[in-house]
């Protein structure tokens, strides 16, 4: 089944795109809080930052194919998990279970730093649905919210080897 999976898990990152994916995140991914979530783990090896960009660039790609506003859903991407603790070990951080608490604390950070529209707003907000209970009011959000859980399921059960070195290489071009 694990062989299946892996099969099936060809997203190369298109460098012809890069360029227009830069355009929408470049602001949230030269700002220092941001760069701050690399210091954080998220699934296994892979830092918050590593998996936000990862459900970022996935979601963009996928929403410019759907016709739907990529650019909301990159940078709602890229914010969905900017709660800036360690979760795994930080319990003080935060009253209540992680999963249920840190999409409102991510919005409540990402408000603090940026200007954003109410679909990315929606988007941190209920990324984390069923568990938020309200339902996402926007296509951008359902499709981010699907992205993050296969994102967050292959960076746990380690599928995304090679991908996950190509997201690297990806990474550190354009964070410099």
């Amino acid at each position: 089944m694990v062989e299946l999976i892996k099969s099936k898990l060809n997203l190369k990152i298109n460098f012809n795109l890069e360029k227009e994916y830069w355009d929408c995140v470049y602001d949230l991914i030269d700002h220092e809080k941001v760069k701050s979530m690399k210091d954080y783990m998220q699934h296994g090896d892979i830092s918050c930052y590593s998996h936000s960009l990862h459900v970022s660039y996935i979601s963009f790609r996928l929403c410019k194919k759907l016709g739907l506003d990529y650019h909301s859903a990159a940078r709602g991407g890229l914010l969905h998990d900017f709660f800036l603790y360690d979760w795994h070990a930080d319990k003080k951080t935060y009253n209540g279970l992680h999963g249920l608490v840190h999409p409102g604390i991510a919005l409540q950070n990402a408000n603090e730093y940026f200007a954003m529209n109410n679909i990315e707003k929606d988007i941190i907000e209920k990324h984390m649905w069923p568990l938020t209970l309200r339902l996402p009011r926007y296509k951008e959000s359902y499709v981010v919210l699907m992205v993050d859980k296969y994102c967050a399921l292959t960076e746990t059960l380690n599928l995304l080897s090679s991908n996950t070195n190509q997201l690297k290489r990806y990474e550190s071009r354009i964070s410099k």
